[in-house]
């Protein structure tokens, strides 16, 4: 299905001040006009003065401000395999400052254009050069998460998962009815798998939406499925900058991190939601939570201890290392620890955290503060927070969960845990307070602060106030990937045994002994 053209747009011309070829030192007045010849968008430049012009592909071209009256257009070699390689460049001065903010308008007009025509392509586009996602992203983080998810085998580790794809598949096909002649966006489509789940259950057209080279995988791996390739388009850009040729009736997308918040995907989910999708339109998943829940675990608190005694050495090689001991320990400290854990760690029933991506502006995503409050169940040392997520696939036909919680079969999200550098004590039936405060960075992750407090219980609570309070600053980007299954731990982990309690079971041995010889003697 071939997208038509889109925004048609009146030839513009501007009579510049000068302009100056980055390659040479001369200048000259110069006419710019924007126009589309033999479907091809394009800025063309020529002196005032003679015939000689050039043109710049604006589907390639970028621009950048130098001044108020002066700006750099430059234009993707075709040619070079670098990434940053320029074919030409050229720098553009104007008479006045409204004129030097029309051509900037116009060019931002222009080049969307020259976007929207790209997409009149079988199976792809190009995507407009200015992008919202480069301004907030940092290049060097997205240039590693885009080449990590454009490789095979990650996306096999994704397929693999059979939960996660299992889920998926159930929610769309349970819910034929929301897909069945519908036109469908997939966000950051992968390999293309929910994009065919979703033409499997009768869906009219499919945008598959991936700015990675695994696009270019999709497009092979769609192509060899040609009962669905003819509904299906793939569309490689971000989608904050590419254009389609229609709104949707549902978004499916896979955009949940560690967290449920790590990559930062949310955020682009949600901007699909208010560029393609239509009013009352189906979003899959719809709502994500948060779940929080206290835990005590010795053997992971004394793991992360351990680590930094390397640093601890004395005549390392003739070195003492001690200077870096605290900063080691603080470090290993930082990072979220990501595994599966037996829910019997957890001293307090879980809290969450409702995230509804219907309604979540893509700012609210930037800072996330939750209060914390939760009743111990057992007298035990709380080393820190536990978290998983869960989603709703709120079809009209099923509402299906997807959970990633301890005790659940595993995923490869597992769960996540962050480890208080002093554990509190508390016990059973005291109040823990506290706040989890996540703060987006532009390396598409959060920076998580925790404060877990210890309050006074029983009588007299109200004049008691807080006992104890610990705090913990982590890096989500950074975690501690530990293990792939839970370990077996007791039910309890409570604290040593008083003398009384050892005196009992002393007494209770000399009992069954007892027991035992009168019953040899009958023998």
């Amino acid at each position: 299905m071939e997208a038509p053209c889109m925004n048609k747009l009146k030839q513009k011309e501007f009579t510049l001040a000068s302009l100056t070829d980055l390659t040479s030192s001369s200048s000259s007045p110069v006419v710019a006009t924007f126009s589309c010849v033999d479907e091809v968008t394009e800025l063309r430049f020529q002196e005032s003065e003679s015939a000689d012009s050039f043109s710049f592909d604006l589907s390639s071209a970028q621009l950048f401000k130098l001044g108020a009256l002066q700006l750099v257009c430059v234009c993707d070699s075709s040619n070079s395999t670098k990434e940053n390689s320029f074919s030409r460049g050229v720098v553009i001065k104007f008479r006045d400052e409204k004129e030097s903010k029309d051509f900037c308008d116009s060019f931002e007009e222009w080049t969307k254009d020259a976007v929207t025509k790209g997409s009149c392509l079988p199976n792809g586009t190009v995507s407009y050069s200015s992008s919202k996602f480069d301004n907030k992203i940092e290049a060097a983080s997205a240039k590693m998460y885009f080449h990590y998810y454009g490789q095979l085998l990650h996306q096999q580790n994704m397929l693999q998962d059979y939960v996660r794809t299992g889920t998926y598949h159930a929610a769309v096909m349970e819910n034929r009815s929301d897909f069945s002649g519908r036109v469908v966006v997939d966000v950051g489509a992968g390999s293309g798998i929910l994009s065919m789940f979703a033409a499997l259950a009768g869906a009219k057209h499919v945008y598959a939406v991936e700015a990675s080279e695994m696009a270019d995988y999709a497009r092979k791996l769609i192509a060899g499925n040609p009962l669905l390739a003819e509904r299906i388009t793939v569309i490689k850009g971000k989608i904050e900058d590419v254009e389609l040729p229609e709104k949707a009736d549902v978004l499916i997308s896979e955009p949940m991190g560690t967290l449920l918040v790590n990559e930062r995907m949310l955020e682009t989910y949600v901007i699909a939601r208010d560029r393609f999708l239509s009013p009352n339109g189906k979003m899959f998943p719809t709502v994500g939570r948060i779940h929080m829940a206290p835990f005590a675990d010795e053997f992971l608190f004394i793991e992360m201890a351990n680590k930094a005694l390397f640093w601890q050495q004395q005549n390392y090689y003739g070195v003492d290392l001690t200077p870096l001991y605290g900063s080691a320990h603080q470090g290993y400290f930082s990072q979220p620890v990501v595994d599966a854990f037996d829910p019997r760690l957890l001293v307090a029933p879980s809290m969450f955290h409702v995230i509804d991506f219907t309604k979540m502006k893509e700012e609210q995503f930037y800072e996330i503060d939750v209060p914390l409050k939760f009743t111990a169940s057992v007298c035990t040392r709380v080393h820190g927070l536990a978290c998983w997520f869960d989603v709703l696939f709120d079809g009209s036909t099923v509402q299906r969960w997807f959970t990633t919680a301890p005790g659940a079969p595993t995923t490869h999200w597992y769960q996540i845990r962050c480890v208080l550098l002093q554990p509190i004590h508390v016990m059973a039936g005291q109040e823990i307070t506290g706040r989890l405060h996540l703060v987006a960075h532009s390396a598409q992750s959060y920076t998580i602060n925790l404060t877990l407090s210890a309050k006074m219980s029983g009588p007299g609570a109200n004049q008691g106030g807080i006992l104890q309070t610990s705090s913990c600053k982590l890096d989500l980007k950074e975690p501690y990937y530990r293990m792939s299954q839970p370990q077996v731990y007791p039910v309890a982990q409570e604290p040593p045994a008083q003398a009384q309690d050892l005196q009992i079971q002393s007494d209770d041995l000399e009992e069954v002994e007892l027991l035992q010889q009168n019953a040899n003697a009958q023998l």
